[in-house]
């Protein structure tokens, strides 16, 4: 039985105590002696403190923000009606992945990107793709039972991936599609195809991080590996690249440096983050902007959004990734958090939603500079409520094993702020999915006067950029499903199912694929002809996902890339050298 298995196996098994032991802890000791006799009362007693220490869900979870207002938790799949419900809408998302992927089969085997109109597919070289597409859904095929379309795309792995192509590729993108596809599909499948491929593609990354920093180069040449380092230089005293892309590698490459036994993958990852915690200001956020050669920062925007976003979803992830083996990445995203809270939490000024705001520096004409406070948010920002909430039943809990929903005491006043403002942040992203068609745009922007109007968020549009527009992206969908895992609260499924419905009616293809729309507040929608690649790996798994059985990847097993790609939880053999 693999590792997997097991732990599925082991889930269920706990599950089922839960349904049990939850019956016991609804009454108190005396009832047992009274109705059940003095065996009933010896056998309550032996039990509770068990179904105590696993965290058994409580009837009702209260908002650690001490509100009064309370939310029942009804049990998943309690009922053949609750079962029935979400084994049509898991159905629909299958449904909804065959469409797309037939369309691509058809049009496009092997490209890189995929154009639904007009029937065509591009790749990042002219000398020809190197899997994006395919190996980024591979693992959400096989989630799904596709079994003739996995068996379709592993053979085109085997038989037709070549990564000898001639043409830059961005260093982030492919590590975190491309190697990440490859190795989650090895952790589910223990097939060492995806692992002989997954070393190959790590090897041909791996001088990317030949810099005198460490820090990775932002596009590299997968054939001409040797020369890039001094090709890129140019003689420039300077490079730039961005917190995100440099800091988010590290899941995949120390997962590919466990299977293959490969230290040098663990040291190139740790050594990034070793600079980058150096460089860091007092208050651990990150401006977006690094000087790769000189591994220091550039004066530039504190978003956690486009260009930050997963650098700071990567500090809690290392974490859990070692099975907490590795504290550094839990005090690096603490004092993250802490900053986060002090300088970017924002309320609106008539219904008081939540959000993210950016910080824009600004020169001083005496010298110095001081930090602009913007009233817009990105969709990618959405990603952070679940992850504060995960990180709070995790890094902001007293103990491992806390209930579902975690109970306030059980989480340290760190843990509880975070929980609080994860759920309401996540509110708030629904609620910019309050338009015509239903979908939520690139970027809002915050009403800031109380006496306007009562709409806080609003709909930037225009071109260029197209800040209206819905690319298709997971981030919300990402956060329901790690808010419903950690809750139990049905409500996040029905959220997830309106997103889904609108994805439905208004970037669906006919004639197969889905749509980029060019304006969330507009109908009938406009369209742009690009269907991303993590439509794929990441919204339709995580919408998959949110409606199955949550024994299946339970969040205290894997942790995710940051591209929806599940890693397994692991005691490292490595030795960490970053402390």
């Amino acid at each position: 039985m693999s590792t997997f298995e097991s732990n599925l196996r082991r889930r269920r098994v706990e599950l089922q105590f839960r349904k049990v032991t939850q019956q016991i802890l609804r009454y108190p000791p005396w009832m047992y002696v009274v109705g059940l006799g003095l065996l009933s009362f010896i056998s309550y007693m032996l039990l509770r403190p068990q179904a105590m220490r696993i965290g058994v869900p409580p009837l009702f979870y209260s908002d650690p923000s001490d509100s009064t207002e309370s939310y029942p938790i009804f049990p998943d799949a309690s009922t053949a009606n609750l079962i029935s419900v979400q084994a049509t809408r898991q159905k629909a998302v299958v449904g909804a992945f065959k469409h797309a992927w037939k369309a691509y089969e058809r049009d496009a085997m092997g490209s890189d990107e995929y154009h639904p109109d007009s029937g065509e597919g591009t790749d990042f070289s002219g000398d020809g793709g190197i899997g994006y597409f395919i190996v980024d859904a591979l693992d959400t095929m096989h989630l799904m039972g596709l079994r003739s379309e996995y068996e379709r795309a592993r053979q085109w792995i085997q038989d037709e991936l070549s990564f000898k192509r001639n043409g830059m590729y961005s260093t982030f993108e492919t590590t975190i599609r491309v190697l990440g596809g490859l190795l989650s599909a090895y952790f589910l499948t223990s097939d060492p195809l995806y692992r002989e491929r997954a070393i190959e593609l790590g090897e041909r990354i791996l001088p990317a991080f030949n810099t005198p920093s460490g820090l990775p180069i932002s596009t590299i040449n997968l054939a001409t590996i040797e020369d890039m380092q001094g090709g890129l230089r140019g003689g420039m005293g300077m490079a730039h690249g961005n917190i995100a892309e440099v800091a988010s590698l590290q899941l995949e490459f120390k997962y590919l440096a466990e299977i293959a036994k490969n230290e040098t993958f663990w040291r190139k990852a740790e050594n990034v983050m070793a600079v980058v915690n150096k460089a860091l200001p007092e208050n651990g956020l990150a401006p977006i902007q690094i000087d790769i050669y000189g591994g220091s920062f550039i004066d530039s925007e504190i978003r956690l959004g486009s260009r930050g976003d997963s650098y700071y979803e990567y500090l809690l992830k290392q974490y859990l990734q070692t099975d907490r083996t590795e504290p550094i990445y839990k005090k690096m995203y603490d004092t993250a958090m802490q900053g986060v809270h002090d300088k970017l939490v924002q309320k609106t000024p008539t219904k008081g939603l939540t959000y993210i705001a950016p910080l824009t520096p600004q020169r001083l004409l005496k010298g110095g500079k001081t930090w602009k406070t913007g009233n817009r948010q990105e969709h990618l920002v959405c990603f952070l409520a679940g992850s504060l909430m995960l990180g709070a039943t995790t890094s902001g809990a007293l103990s491992q094993g806390v209930s579902l929903p975690p109970l306030p005491e059980e989480l340290t006043p760190q843990g509880r702020r975070d929980w609080k403002t994860g759920v309401e942040l996540l509110e708030t992203c629904m609620r910019t999915h309050e338009t015509a068609t239903g979908l939520s745009p690139e970027i809002v922007t915050f009403g800031t006067d109380p006496e306007g109007s009562d709409r806080d968020c609003m709909v930037r549009g225009g071109s260029p950029p197209y800040d209206a527009r819905y690319m298709l992206r997971p981030e919300t969908v990402e956060s329901l499903f790690i808010a419903f895992r950690l809750t139990g609260d049905p409500r996040y499924r029905d959220y997830a199912w309106n997103i889904f419905s609108a994805i439905e009616k208004h970037c669906k293809l006919q004639t197969g694929g889905y749509l980029t729309v060019l304006h969330v507040d507009q109908t009938p929608v406009r369209r742009f002809d690009q269907m991303e690649t993590f439509l794929m790996s990441e919204t339709f798994k995580y919408l998959y996902l949110i409606f199955g059985d949550s024994s299946v990847l339970p969040l205290h097993d894997v942790v995710f890339n940051t591209e929806a790609h599940p890693f397994p939880i692991f005691k490292p053999s490595i030795k960490p050298g970053f402390f």
